[in-house]
């Protein structure tokens, strides 16, 4: 699929208030062309939780914005926030199908208290992170309120499916907050 029609469809999940788009221009950018840090951070197949705690050197916390179940799919719009602060870390949006978990990890998942990553790495749930494609985004209003961006920052951020047990389960859009070296 092309990355800026899957980026179109994970932000249609969770539409931003008239007038006040996510971002106002995005981009696809080749992996090795990504700068650092944000190459570090964001060209793998790992999960963005690890990256993340590795990153800030502490836990993060999720904070889910919405959440619902659309045509069998657990949908959640989220910022990762370092754990105990309110400092955004990550925004994201996650597409899932639950089917393909445990109930015990099902019900984790839904309690909406743990990130993603962390869930599915507590429970041993085999899975593989299939880096889709990286993205440059230049900030809207969304990404200002979400990642206390400035207007027109840039940052970055990736398109990935989780593999579950073989299977495609899980799609994510993560925007990493602007980094510093």
């Amino acid at each position: 699929m092309n990355p800026l029609r899957e980026l179109e469809e994970l932000a249609g999940l969770f539409p931003e208030p008239a007038g006040q788009p996510l971002y106002l221009r995005a981009e696809h950018v080749a992996k090795e062309a990504t700068p650092e840090p944000y190459h570090h951070m964001l060209v793998h197949e790992h999960h963005m939780t690890v990256s993340m705690e590795s990153w800030y050197q502490c836990r993060v916390d999720v904070n889910v914005l919405d959440s619902r179940f659309e045509d069998g799919l657990y949908l959640r719009k989220i910022v990762l926030l370092k754990s105990g602060t309110a400092q955004p870390v990550q925004f994201g949006y996650v597409r899932f199908n639950l089917e393909l978990v445990t109930p015990q990890v099902r019900k984790e998942i839904l309690e909406e208290k743990t990130p993603l990553g962390r869930v599915l790495i507590q429970h041993n749930v085999f899975r593989h992170v299939d880096l889709g494609a990286i993205l440059r985004f230049t900030s809207g209003p969304g990404l200002q309120r979400y990642l206390d961006m400035q207007p027109e920052e840039v940052t970055y951020g990736r398109l990935a499916t989780i593999f579950c047990n073989g299977t495609p389960a899980i799609d994510l859009l993560e925007i990493a907050a602007p980094l510093s070296h």
